[in-house]
């Protein structure tokens, strides 16, 4: 694995704010052209709570995959170790709520919802949701697994008709995940 490089707490937050912006900007787009693309979008207290468990479940299932399979835990600590060393603890409000929002909102609100049939919506979010997630190719076993976490937010998404289910998964999964991370490396040092 390469050394991880060095950026600054700005550079890391400008990229999310940018990265969350253009996903926005792209699924307003694709929305401007096909208007029935959008899964809804309804504040219901069960799909939050079943979001919160989706997301604590797939924070679980991450670290049986982070022990099992190395090439995973080198790619996760590689991206991991790039995108939180520079931040604060209050940055991580930023990290869950910024891609848990607009990648959620184009890969299952738009993505998933404009392909048919469902099956092939799904497939195809998933597979961009992974390509999003590779940084290089080096990097290919987070974006398998990038991959799977887009079916199973899809999956959860077409089954509950509501996006905020996996809004709330992924925003759940990037806190829990960041927090962990950035209390084991304090503990660490």
């Amino acid at each position: 694995m390469t050394p991880t490089p060095r950026l600054s707490r700005m550079e890391v937050l400008v990229a999310m704010g940018l990265t969350a912006v253009g996903l926005l900007l792209v699924s307003r787009i694709w929305q401007f052209f096909d208007p029935m693309a959008q899964f809804n979008l309804v504040w219901r207290w069960q799909d939050v709570w079943l979001g919160l468990l989706l997301g604590l479940g797939i924070t679980g299932l991450s670290r049986v995959v982070y022990w099992l399979w190395p090439s995973y835990r080198d790619c996760s600590n590689y991206y991991l170790e790039l995108v939180l060393t520079p931040l604060v603890w209050p940055d991580l409000l930023w990290l869950g709520l910024l891609p848990g929002l607009s990648e959620e909102l184009l890969f299952r609100g738009v993505i998933l919802a404009a392909i048919a049939p469902a099956w092939l919506g799904l497939i195809v979010s998933s597979l961009c949701f992974g390509v999003l997630h590779l940084g290089n190719w080096q990097q290919w076993p987070y974006g398998v697994w990038a991959t799977w976490i887009g079916l199973i937010l899809g999956l959860a998404t077409l089954t509950s008709g509501n996006l905020l289910v996996a809004m709330v998964a992924h925003s759940c999964t990037n806190w829990i995940s960041a927090g962990l991370w950035k209390w084991q490396q304090q503990r660490v040092t």
